[in-house]
């Protein structure tokens, strides 16, 4: 298949490929992406390309031709399977590889499917995504016949995040894979572990009948919540469908968000690595960034977007770098990359070397009152428009400092707000966080103002 093929632009997203299996995504159009990508992998001189997929039901079929397009443009495949995207990402950190190429829809509903990858270790995102989009619709395609091979890498990767393991006390653990990609590898690894583990969801079913594979939705948790309280848990791990992402519950049944983890995280990295930088993306808590100066690190606020927040942290040589998403990165003891399964083995090992509970811990850190993120529909070609202008109007105005990084974060004596355009799809971010609740509802107040003043309607930002 040699002959030009136009993609649907909607699925060419920020930080992947995403769309409708069937609609919108077909095993076609994955083979002409992996034409298009080999092309790219061979201009940088590469020749070689790991392959993996998720617990999708559309997943095998697009791995298939995900091999056949690379192969037909003369680049060697590394097939490993099925199985989490780190596993993936794992392959391309340790194998002869030039590139990886993982098919997943991570916490999409049932019928989406997607594609994500990165060249040398490096996120391939943004005008990277674009490129190859174009190199498809002009069928101008390297030529060749590569070699494809499979391997057995799962033992290793599972023993790899497992050997990072430090503790003594035996805990009661819960786990959720919520059937998602992760769930054998779950198995397998808390046979490894000391103390008792209680797992639910374990089998990897594309169809996800338990509930939605996204741990950021609180509502997503309930059954782990209920494992916890059920057990008796010390504390309990969800995770979403491809596994880069991780859902916490402490003790007491009550969640853990992206920057409280990253706190918890920081301190042991800090311990080992003194002043070292430490990234969030500008949704998180201020607290956030406040713990980490106080411990003695350099806190980077940074875009959101996990292949943006991966690209600065190879920048900037951090150790330790996470979103409120709870894509959390370790490049300390590990390779730079976001895997949910090995972020809990570090925060498992960090509770076991402990005197005080993950339930204690929460409570010592700061306590401030904040909306959720809220997302709410906003025309394409409108979205970063209304966040210039809300930028124009808050310029030079008294009494705020604000952060543009990404959207603005604007902070107060009461606090900070966020309005950002999301990277992926027609909505707006917002979230707010203070001290107080006067404080919260001032701040809530200012930022429904500054969109009424843009002509869009205000959220229910409770």
């Amino acid at each position: 298949m040699s002959a030009a093929h136009t993609l649907d632009p909607t699925i060419l997203r920020e930080y992947d490929i995403r769309g409708v299996v069937g609609e919108d995504f077909s095993a076609v159009d994955v083979t002409v992406i992996g034409r298009a990508f080999a092309t790219i992998i061979k201009e940088g001189g590469g020749k070689r390309v790991a392959v993996g997929y998720d617990g999708r039901l559309s997943s095998p079929e697009l791995e298939q031709a995900m091999v056949k397009g690379l192969s037909l443009s003369g680049v060697d495949v590394l097939r490993i399977g099925r199985g989490p995207s780190p596993m993936l990402y794992y392959a391309g950190a340790t194998e002869a590889v030039d590139g990886a190429v993982m098919i997943t829809g991570s916490h999409n509903p049932p019928e989406y499917n997607g594609i994500k990858m990165n060249i040398a270790g490096k996120s391939f995102y943004g005008d990277d995504i674009q490129r190859l989009g174009k190199i498809a619709a002009s069928g101008d395609f390297a030529q060749g016949q590569g070699q494809i091979e499979s391997i057995e890498i799962f033992d290793a990767y599972v023993n790899r995040v497992f050997s990072d393991y430090r503790g003594d006390k035996k805990l009661k653990v819960a786990w959720d894979p919520a059937n998602g990609a992760a769930g054998e590898a779950v198995s397998e690894l808390v046979k490894k572990l000391p103390g008792e583990h209680f797992i639910i969801n374990e089998k990897i079913d594309g169809t996800f009948p338990a509930h939605h594979p996204d741990p950021t939705v609180e509502k997503n948790l309930d059954q782990l919540k209920a494992l916890v309280a059920e057990k008796g848990c010390d504390l309990g791990f969800g995770f979403d469908g491809d596994g880069d992402r991780i859902g916490v519950i402490d003790g007491q049944g009550r969640v853990l968000w992206g920057d409280q983890i990253m706190v918890l995280l920081a301190r042991e990295v800090l311990a080992d690595i003194p002043g070292a930088t430490i990234i969030a993306d500008v949704k998180a808590s201020q607290a956030f960034f406040d713990a980490i100066e106080e411990m003695g690190g350099n806190p980077i606020m940074w875009k959101t977007g996990h292949s943006l927040i991966k690209s600065k942290m190879v920048e900037t040589n951090a150790p330790l770098a996470g979103e409120m998403s709870a894509h959390i990165f370790f490049k300390h003891r590990y390779y730079g990359f976001d895997d949910a399964v090995y972020a809990a083995v570090r925060l498992l090992s960090i509770v076991a070397s402990n005197d005080i509970s993950l339930a204690e811990m929460r409570d010592g850190l700061p306590q401030l009152i904040n909306t959720p993120e809220i997302r709410f529909d906003c025309p394409e070609e409108r979205k970063f428009q209304v966040v210039d202008e809300v930028k124009s109007r808050l310029k030079g105005r008294s009494g705020v400092t604000v952060n543009d990084i990404d959207g603005v974060r604007v902070l107060s004596d009461d606090g900070w707000w966020l309005l950002r355009a999301s990277n992926t799809q027609a909505v707006l971010v917002a979230r707010c966080e203070s001290g107080t609740e006067d404080g919260l509802a001032r701040l809530k107040s200012a930022l429904a103002d500054e969109l009424e003043q843009s002509g869009i309607s205000v959220p229910d930002f409770s």
